[in-house]
């Protein structure tokens, strides 16, 4: 099956084979070597596609991110976004738990991002498969991502979306660069909602950046840090422990998470506490640094720290009541 990328094409499926949409007749093909076979996600800004790479033998998976910047209130200023992304995305993906860049360019009047295709299931497939979490999983999740997210800080980037759907562990991949892919390493995916914090966001007023259950308060409110990311992954973690929803591990009216009341197990105590401060809903009493986290995880190592960004708005913080639908389709 191709799937063709005009956005008004009336029937954009096609054979495989075919060059040219036989409803629309547009070229299938991009850049002459990329056939998006399927829709995977889409958003306000833009969709995401399923593809083959069709220059190489093998025909390898990878993702297409179509950019359309003509849904933006200023297509100018968003083609300029499009490009900082593009940079940014191709300094992330050096790093081994995050997807590779493979190209970006612009066609047919829309930009596009070609990704690595990580091949493995999200932590909300493996929740879904094999039911809650317990500890020592948890510690070694923590152990993985935290060194991931001290990168992307380094890099200036606010990740904003993290979740167990933008998870993934990686199925085994042999080496074929300067570095060797462990089995059912885990790899953060999705940078669509990243912001660099020298930046600008290109958003409506009002809207609301990431995943509402996952979402730290002062990032609600438009002024995510890198704590933000933190609170995250802590929400994510006592989500994979429980198996239930965020919202209901949050007592809105006594303000404070009820997560343990949920437990079907017993949690080492440390990690508990570590966790307990990862989701404080008052940004200056979470830990500032993934490296702070790591720290306390493993107080035999030593990890170099980054510095403390507080929020502008010294405002107490609440988590906010919880709305029944998200905001934002899981894509650029």
């Amino acid at each position: 099956m191709s799937y063709c990328l005009n956005p008004q094409c009336p029937n954009p499926q096609n054979p495989e084979e075919t060059l040219y949409c036989l409803a629309c007749g547009a070229k299938l093909l991009l850049r002459e070597r990329y056939r998006p076979m399927k829709p995977i996600g889409r958003g306000g800004f833009g969709r995401t596609f399923f593809a083959v790479d069709e220059d190489k033998p093998s025909h390898p998976p990878c993702v297409i991110k179509q950019f359309l910047p003509q849904n933006t209130g200023d297509p100018k200023k968003a083609a300029e976004l499009f490009q900082q992304e593009a940079i940014r995305l191709d300094e992330l993906g050096q790093h081994p738990q995050i997807p590779e860049l493979l190209a970006h360019f612009e066609q047919d009047n829309n930009q596009y991002l070609v990704q690595e295709f990580i091949d493995g299931s999200n932590l909300a497939q493996e929740s879904t498969k094999i039911g809650p979490f317990n500890d020592g999983q948890i510690k070694q999740i923590l152990n993985e991502l935290l060194p991931v997210l001290q990168f992307i800080h380094e890099h200036k980037v606010i990740h904003r979306d993290l979740k167990p759907e933008n998870i993934i562990r990686r199925n085994f991949l042999p080496q074929t660069t300067g570095w060797m892919t462990n089995t059912n390493r885990l790899v953060l995916v999705d940078f669509g909602a990243a912001k660099v914090i020298t930046g600008t966001a290109l958003m409506q007023p009002g809207t609301i950046i990431g995943s509402p259950e996952y979402v730290a308060p002062e990032q609600v409110r438009g002024h995510a840090i890198f704590a933000s990311d933190i609170y995250s992954l802590g929400v994510t973690c006592i989500h994979l422990l429980t198996q239930v929803s965020p919202f209901d591990l949050f007592d809105v009216m006594k303000d404070k998470w009820v997560w343990r009341d949920y437990l079907n197990q017993s949690i080492n105590s440390m990690l508990g506490r570590i966790l307990d401060k990862m989701l404080a809903t008052n940004p200056k009493m979470r830990y500032q640094s993934a490296a702070e986290v790591m720290k306390e995880l493993n107080p035999e190592q030593k990890f170099p720290t980054l510095p403390n960004i507080s929020p502008p708005t010294p405002s107490p913080t609440r988590r906010p009541t919880p709305s029944p639908t998200p905001t934002r389709a899981p894509i650029p």
